[in-house]
């Protein structure tokens, strides 16, 4: 059986690429189709896999601009010949063009959330220029209806949490089963914590880091950001000198850095959160905004808090400080067990082949058609 696995584009490694990844371990023969690729941003598993990048790749310094071009380019790989597409997706990539004797399975993060439940708040908050406001608006209206029509391309979604579930019910209408992302969990480990709080995510608008770093500078709590993203400069530029900016740091000393920490803040809310699941697998309280995937991976819901804003997560901080000294790392680290990348290769190995004819149909098929290609 040929297999392909899409992924919206390779630049950076991420949670998106983590799936990639397992994957890659599950489909060790599979190639790999994604709009934008960097080799050197990219692991060594993805990279041992044949990969086609599409044609826009020479531009892939300026990917985020090039929303608009997208689906063109996702038209143009050739996925002939493939008997299983596998489409990784929060971008456009379940977007692809197969063949009727292709099965497609969508592997979904989230439908594009600045097109969907997030859309007003790029339009009305994160976008200032009214130049860009104007394109916007005709734009993200053709790109809705296009991320639409090509759910029908789909056979199968597997949906990452039950968050993305309904996302995926609302905004497609159609039914998904959850399977949950695989975490390393066992790689992390738990030590007895310094004087900092710690977040790692991409520093983009949606994430709100900017409430963790306005709480932070105001009350003169130690903060470790690990990532990148377009927000850096002005997260930095607001931020006390008690906020580290560390970039991406390589793995062994980000789990040093989770193992070392006093609690991980998770300010904005997450499709599913790799990164609180890694926390929790390294005995760590989860202090983070009570919605989405959270509110299935963090077991402390008391460390919840209910609105964003650098008020309410500081109010929450206080409360995770109260009770810091009953806090049960072992059963923080026992409940992360259940995001094992073991159970997601099974799970993910069971839908595959439900979706395999059983060998005694296959030969029958072949007596009766027997110039048919076999799968």
């Amino acid at each position: 059986m040929r297999c392909a696995i899409v992924h919206y584009w390779l630049m950076k490694m991420r949670g998106g690429e983590k799936v990639v990844e397992a994957l890659c371990r599950l489909l060790p023969e599979a190639d790999i189709f994604t709009l934008f690729y960097d080799p050197k941003q990219i692991s060594p598993i993805i990279n041992s896999h044949k990969i086609t990048a599409s044609f826009l790749n020479p531009l892939r310094r300026s990917y985020r601009s090039l929303l608009p071009l997208m689906p063109l380019a996702l038209d143009h790989l050739d996925l002939r010949g493939y008997d299983l597409v596998i489409s990784s997706e929060s971008g456009p990539a379940k977007g692809v063009l197969t063949s009727s004797s292709t099965r497609h399975i969508c592997y979904c993060h989230s439908p594009m959330r600045y097109l969907w439940d997030l859309y007003p708040d790029y339009f009305y908050d994160w976008t200032r220029s009214r130049v860009k406001r104007a394109l916007m608006a005709p734009l993200t209206h053709y790109l809705r209806l296009w991320d639409y029509s090509t759910a029908a391309r789909v056979d199968d979604f597997v949906a990452n949490s039950y968050n993305v579930k309904r996302r995926i019910q609302k905004a497609y209408r159609r039914e998904s089963q959850v399977i949950y992302p695989p975490v390393a969990v066992d790689r992390f480990y738990y030590a007895p914590p310094e004087d900092y709080y710690l977040i790692v995510s991409a520093l983009t608008a949606y994430k709100r880091i900017e409430d963790a770093v306005r709480c932070c500078s105001r009350t003169g709590r130690k903060l470790k950001i690990v990532g990148e993203g377009p927000e850096f400069r002005r997260l930095k530029n607001m931020a006390n000198s008690n906020i580290e900016f560390c970039g991406n740091v390589p793995d062994s000393q980000l789990r040093d850095l989770y193992a070392r920490s006093r609690a991980f803040l998770l300010p904005g809310e997450e499709d599913f959160g790799i990164a609180a699941v890694e926390a929790t697998a390294s005995g760590k309280a989860v202090i983070a905004l009570g919605r989405g995937g959270v509110l299935e991976t963090a077991p402390l819901s008391e460390l919840f808090y209910s609105e964003p804003g650098e008020f309410h997560l500081e109010s929450a901080i206080r409360r995770f400080e109260a009770a810091e000294a009953g806090i049960d790392s072992e059963a923080l680290e026992e409940h992360a067990r259940q995001f094992s990348e073991q159970r997601f290769a099974a799970q993910m190995r069971a839908v595959i082949d439900r979706g395999r004819p059983s060998p005694a149909v296959r030969d029958e098929r072949h007596r009766l058609f027997p110039l048919a290609s076999r799968v």
